[in-house]
């Protein structure tokens, strides 16, 4: 039997407990702090638990998890999500919604209701880009007739009809048109780019006044009246003036509203003159005011006789735009009376009239230091015109397209004269045949940096199809039944 080891030497008495000895003051105090601190701390745990609790609660219940979020950081998030996506978004709710129309900076307008009452200023407070045009015209919207012009787009009422299709019926207002830019200038300060139609000088005025950096403006049925404001946008970089449009509406802009210009947009970089009439003396006013102009384009122009003259006063011009112009220059005068842009580097030409070899020669003579030459669909390019190019011996590029008239033999007489040139496209000229290439043309085209060649797509396509077959079945087909209709007969 084993012994019980006793664990108390100190008692031999083991039937008699000792007293115990009671806590001493400071140990009762430091035992209660001990216990309030473990019991903060318990309740700050709990609390902590619960609210983690409840968080994922509202997570799952369909809770806003962007609630977290400053306008700042949602903002941010917002405007990395792609353009396709921005109408759903504004959709979520009424925080998205406004965050969105915040990061709205370019819209068109097709309602002039909702710019007037002040819902597009509240509703997209930092535009910088707006194009009010379509809203500028009353559109019959039920109707099924649709015009649509490189300018606008239209729904015309078939009742109302007439040769000029919108007339002055068909636009709103210079007075409504008036309130509607106060309304925009108001709410849109920040505004750099602007299109409009109908204003007259008290609109122009407006927004003028308000909108200090607008650095691109264009104005649809634009007078010469209308234009005494122009001089108020301080920083106006581009400027793009619509007059006259043919079965559109008639607007007048003479050398009265280009001197205007001249004199009050002397920071002009771009200026496009489309239906606009004038002449030698607005052009020069425009060439000695606005010194820092580097683009010219004339589209459908109503110029007079002798306006390629004054293109000479235009001291930093450096690329000329000729647009659906049915003449040149109807009288360009003496060829010792032209002059010349010597910093012109560009010269285009789209489906204008170039049967006139007296306009089209003194056009060539202006712009003999031109290095790019590029001619697209027009009429009336033939040999005996084309070889006036000559004169611009400079030229590292020429794209011709749609050039039917020019032969091989016209090509071949002008690109020899060329030194420089570096650059050749050539689309859709049907009489340039791939035949009639000489051995000199050849070695030209070896040493080009670029060539584009497909002057006649009819035997690009024929070229193509060589050996596929393709073209051959129908023709049998067709035989055949000619030879059983002449059976029958």
């Amino acid at each position: 039997m084993a012994a019980i080891e006793d664990n108390n030497p100190k008692n031999p008495n083991p039937s008699e407990t000792p007293r115990k000895r009671r806590p001493s003051l400071p140990e009762l105090w430091f035992k209660d702090q001990q216990l309030k601190h473990a019991i903060f701390r318990m309740q700050q745990l709990q609390q902590a638990h619960s609210n983690s609790n409840s968080n994922s609660k509202n997570l799952i219940l369909g809770g806003d998890p962007f609630s977290v979020l400053s306008d700042e950081s949602l903002s941010f998030i917002l405007s990395k999500v792609p353009i396709s996506q921005h109408f759903s978004n504004s959709l979520v709710c009424k925080r998205w919604y406004m965050i969105q129309g915040q990061l709205i900076r370019s819209i068109t307008l097709f309602d002039w209701d909702f710019l007037e009452s002040g819902r597009l200023t509240c509703r997209f407070p930092n535009l910088s880009e707006i194009n009010l045009a379509p809203a500028c015209f009353r559109s019959c919207w039920s109707s099924g007739i649709l015009m649509s012009h490189r300018l606008v787009s239209i729904h015309l009422d078939s009742e109302i009809v007439s040769d000029s299709l919108i007339g002055s019926e068909g636009v709103l207002g210079s007075r409504l048109i008036d309130r509607g830019l106060k309304v925009l200038a108001d709410g849109c300060p920040n505004l750099s780019k602007l299109a409009l139609v109908n204003s007259s000088e008290k609109g122009l005025g407006d927004l003028a006044e308000k909108c200090l950096i607008l650095q691109e403006l264009e104005i649809h049925c634009c007078e010469d009246m209308s234009l005494t404001a122009i001089s108020g946008f301080k920083n106006l970089q581009i400027l793009k003036l619509v007059g006259c449009v043919d079965g559109l509406y008639d607007s007048v802009v003479t050398d009265i509203g280009l001197t205007m210009v001249a004199q009050g947009c002397r920071r002009l970089v771009k200026l496009e003159l489309s239906g606009c009439e004038g002449s030698y003396d607005g052009i020069k006013a425009i060439g000695q005011c606005c010194q820092m102009l580097e683009e010219l384009t004339l589209c459908g122009h109503k110029m007079d006789g002798g306006w390629l003259s004054a293109l000479s006063f235009c001291s930093n011009l450096k690329t000329l735009k000729l647009q659906s112009c049915q003449s040149i220059d109807s009288c360009p005068g003496p060829d010792e009376h032209l002059g010349s842009c010597p910093t012109l580097e560009e010269l285009h030409l789209e489906r204008c009239q170039v049967r006139d070899k007296e306009s089209t020669k003194a056009l060539f003579l202006v712009c003999e230091s031109i290095r790019e030459i590029s001619l697209q669909d027009c009429w009336g390019l033939e040999d005996d015109i084309f070889r006036y190019a000559v004169n611009c011996r400079r030229v590292k590029s020429l794209s011709l397209e749609g050039c039917s008239l020019l032969t091989t033999e016209g090509l071949d007489s002008v690109v020899h004269k060329w030194t420089e040139l570096q650059t050749l496209k050539v689309v859709s000229c049907n009489s340039i045949k791939d035949s009639e290439i000489t051995a000199e043309l050849a070695t030209l085209f070896s040493v080009l940096k670029e060539l584009k060649w497909r002057p006649d797509s009819r035997s690009l396509l024929a070229s193509s199809l060589a050996g596929t077959g393709v073209g051959k079945k129908g023709g049998r087909f067709f035989k055949r039944i000619v030879t059983m209709v002449d059976k029958r007969k």
